[in-house]
């Protein structure tokens, strides 16, 4: 694993009617969902360190406190941003941010920890065995 403070990537979507809270069931309004911006938030996390995992890693998320400050309508763009913050083992910190055509829409701290996927996976659906 080769995963430095600095790394970054960003997210980007187009808010479809798929993305509204009212399809996710997170409110009623037609608006970006809170659950969706978070995702977008996750993809650009583990994105930013992809290339410096080894073979056969992945990385999960943690823990994530966000705010959601400005709506975002139908038919706008979000981008979002995630920055390495710090490196402690396996355990990788961000600074997540999102942005649509106005501006700042939420912003947060996001902690992944690496995993070898092949074991990770294999033990969860271990749970289904009894």
């Amino acid at each position: 694993m080769n995963v430095t403070v600095g790394m970054a990537a960003e997210a980007r979507i187009t808010v479809t009617e798929a993305d509204t809270a009212a399809a996710l069931g997170s409110g009623t309004a037609p608006v970006l969902a809170t659950p969706r911006m978070t995702a977008l938030m996750e993809q650009a996390a583990w994105q930013a360190i992809a290339p410096g995992l080894d073979g056969g890693q992945s990385s999960v998320g943690v823990a994530l406190s966000i705010t959601h400050d400005a709506p975002t309508p139908v038919g706008m763009e979000v981008r979002a941003r995630a920055e390495v913050t710090a490196v402690n083992g396996r355990k990788i910190s961000f600074s997540v941010q999102a942005f649509d055509a106005r501006g700042p829409i939420g912003q947060g701290v996001h902690d992944r920890v690496v995993i070898g996927e092949d074991k990770f996976v294999a033990k969860c659906y271990a749970k289904l065995e009894g």
